[in-house]
């Protein structure tokens, strides 16, 4: 018998190795399970998992109401280098900025450098300069040479182009040649993509808008084409529901609104899995979080700050630096696939190379012979090898051993055990590295934090982790390993409009900028209204980056203007703000560089109806290698499924569920709560009553 109510919700996050579903059903129950991801076309998993709703699960399809997807089609056509053709216009004079860039050289000793800006995304030949001028004040002081534009773009097709990016210098103070060159294209070249700067990105810095721009022509046909298939592809599957894509800011925008800015679509799996973790926290009382997302390839670490994740203003992307608003996710190549190697040091090194999927770790028996951090964790004890993935995929333990021998502990005249505790070590150190990047960095002491892990493995090295960095509560929801597909549900529709706003700060009548924040936010809600939401539920939040008078980097600070002093106390959080982050701030000359709106549609906020099988959680007994000299340690064995509310245990153990593994190491105390979150506890420092986080 199907579902055949309104109001089903379903989140699916696409994982290089996994899609992910999750499913609420009307009365709050969750269906959430993984497919193989189809990366040759990462629909293909999406429409099938779809048709696994509708024929295991009897989800009627046209009652799903709400169809929210993470995508990592955008990041993949710049990591695979499978783009468009780029053809650039520039203004005459112009037309290197590409590959110019700053004077900011990571390479600085090497006897060949390499270029550090993103020249592959239009190198020379394919970089025209057209001739007009517009000053910075928005005044054109030379018009627009149309018939330089048609031969231009003529020139740049001849090359092969199939995408136009379009920067022009001062375009963000006055964009009417750009426009004007996207109407001279649309009526001689209708099939040709435009971006345009002072779409994309209109503030000041004429690199970063360039790079931003070029990167967003680059992937543009290739997310258009693939958001329209899916759409279409969900129409056809009887989903009457419209298809809404994570943005890398953490939240949703319609498809339609996505494929005209597809540059804001980087980094969408990972900050839909930031979004889920802090609905998780806050459900349960924590606000401040620092969530350690762990898949196949890499790790995501992200920090929540009384309930709100941080958001940088740019982001990088395979290098390079990309002007996208972005959740702060510091993203590293460690994770269950990463590949452990011998430097030419002798050292222990893990990373970022990863197995991947296929062949995966030796372990898979699918013909890898890497060792693996799964296969570390599988002679550690702390895989089950017929128990991984709900059973769904058995490993061979002793394709594991024999490869953590030949390419680790041979080497290292390292028994095969203690090679595969150092392969954890290094792990452990590389993402609490990791961790002080994102707190330690911006003034924040992890101490302070809860740690939650997600994703297949953050479970596994919760407890690890956070003994490194003396943190001592640990959060695991109850499906850690779909977090990313729950946190789609847990998002907001969302869309930011900014603007230059070159203005110092003493002096400056509010007025001014409340007319300029109005302008934005009339852009802003033209977007929301193009989504259908009601005016009523937006909330709207304001914002400037503000920098010291000849300071060359800006802070974001909130801005209300309804105080009575509205500069005055911008003034005095940017002074805060400053010595979080640098450690010091001085009273002098600031201005204003940009203007910033935010419009966010309601979240739901309905608790899951989760559900707990009859019967004793224990499974069972199994030894566990850990500590110096791989002491055996016997933990038993919890099914997660069967864990009640209020069940409370002490490590060593070890919890097992379909979706991940959790290791409650030696010294840990745990305790299901309400929610069937599980909390864990460092003993003796920790505080048992499970005092929640200030704020």
């Amino acid at each position: 018998m199907k579902v055949n109510q309104p109001d089903i919700r379903v989140g699916v996050d696409v994982g290089g190795t996994f899609t992910d579903f999750a499913c609420v059903l009307p009365d709050g129950r969750r269906l959430v399970f993984k497919i193989a991801s189809t990366p040759g076309d990462p629909s293909l998993a999406v429409i099938a998992g779809l048709q696994e709703l509708v024929t295991t699960h009897a989800v009627s399809a046209a009652s799903i109401s709400v169809f929210a997807h993470g995508t990592t089609v955008a990041t993949n056509a710049v990591l695979e280098r499978k783009g468009a053709v780029v053809g650039l216009l520039a203004t005459e004079g112009f037309r290197d900025v590409l590959e110019i860039g700053r004077q900011m050289r990571r390479q600085m000793y090497s006897v060949r450098l390499a270029t550090e800006t993103p020249v592959f995304l239009a190198p020379g030949r394919r970089r025209v300069g057209v001739a007009e001028r517009i000053g910075p004040d928005g005044a054109v002081l030379r018009p627009l040479d149309e018939a330089s534009v048609i031969r231009a773009v003529e020139q740049l097709l001849a090359e092969g182009a199939t995408s136009l990016a379009v920067a022009l210098l001062f375009s963000f103070a006055n964009p009417t040649h750009e426009r004007r060159i996207r109407a001279i294209v649309a009526e001689r070249w209708p099939e040709l993509p435009v971006s345009l700067s002072s779409d994309i990105d209109p503030v000041f810095r004429e690199y970063e808008r360039t790079v931003v721009t070029a990167f967003d022509a680059y992937i543009k046909p290739t997310v258009d084409a693939y958001l329209a298939n899916l759409a279409e592809a969900l129409v056809g599957e009887a989903v009457n529901a419209p298809l809404r894509v994570m943005q890398s800011r953490g939240g949703l925008a319609g498809a339609a609104i996505a494929r005209r800015r597809p540059v804001r679509l980087f980094l969408s799996g990972p900050a839909a899995g930031v979004i889920g973790g802090l609905a998780e926290g806050e459900a349960n009382g924590y606000r401040n979080l620092i969530t350690v997302d762990i898949g196949g390839t890499s790790c995501d670490i992200a920090l929540v700050n009384d309930a709100k994740p941080l958001v940088r203003q740019e982001g990088m992307i395979d290098g390079f630096t990309v002007r996208v608003p972005m959740v702060d996710v510091n993203a590293i190549g460690s994770g269950g696939g990463s590949i452990a190697w011998i430097d030419r040091a002798g050292g222990l090194k893990v990373g970022p190379h990863s197995a991947g999927s296929a062949p995966g770790p030796a372990c898979y028996g699918r013909g890898g012979v890497e060792a693996t951090v799964t296969d570390a964790s599988v002679v550690l004890g702390l895989i089950d090898p017929g128990y991984f993935a709900g059973g769904s995929l058995a490993l061979d333990g002793e394709k594991a051993h024999a490869a953590i021998a030949e390419r680790i502990a041979g080497p290292l005249a390292l028994s095969v055990e203690a090679a595969a505790l150092g392969i954890h070590r290094v792990l452990t150190a590389q993402m609490a590295e990791g961790i002080r990047l994102v707190s330690i960095k911006q003034g924040f002491d992890p101490r302070d934090f809860t740690l939650l892990g997600l994703g297949g493995g953050g479970a596994l090295h919760a407890c690890a982790l956070a003994e490194e960095l003396s943190m001592t509560r640990v959060l695991v929801p109850r499906y850690p390993g779909v977090l990313s597909a729950a946190g789609l549900l847990a998002a907001p529709v969302e869309h930011e409009v900014s603007a230059s706003f070159a203005r110092p700060i003493s002096g400056l009548p509010p007025a001014d900028v409340s007319a300029a924040l109005a302008m934005l936010d009339i852009e802003a809600a033209a977007l929301m209204s193009a989504e259908h939401l009601s005016t009523d539920s937006i909330k709207i939040q304001h914002a400037a980056d503000i920098c010291y008078v000849g300071q060359g980097y800006h802070l974001e600070v909130p801005l209300d203007l309804v105080g009575p002093d509205p500069l005055g106390t911008l003034y005095r959080d940017f002074l805060v703000l400053h010595d979080r982050i640098y450690g010091h701030s001085v009273e002098g000359e600031t201005r204003i560089v940009n203007l910033r709106t935010v419009h966010q549609g309601p979240i739901d906020t309905r608790p899951a109806a989760l559900q707990v099988e009859a019967g004793d959680p224990v499974k069972g007994i199994r030894p566990v290698l850990v500590g110096e000299g791989a002491v055996a340690l016997q933990a038993p064995v919890l099914d997660r499924a069967r864990m009640v509310a209020a069940h409370e245990f002490d490590g060593p153990a070890i919890i097992e569920q379909d979706d991940t593994t959790t290791w409650v190491a030696p010294g840990w105390h745990g305790r299901v709560l309400d929610t069937l979150m599980l909390l864990l506890e460092k003993t003796g420092d920790a505080d048992r009553d499970g005092n929640r986080d200030a704020g």
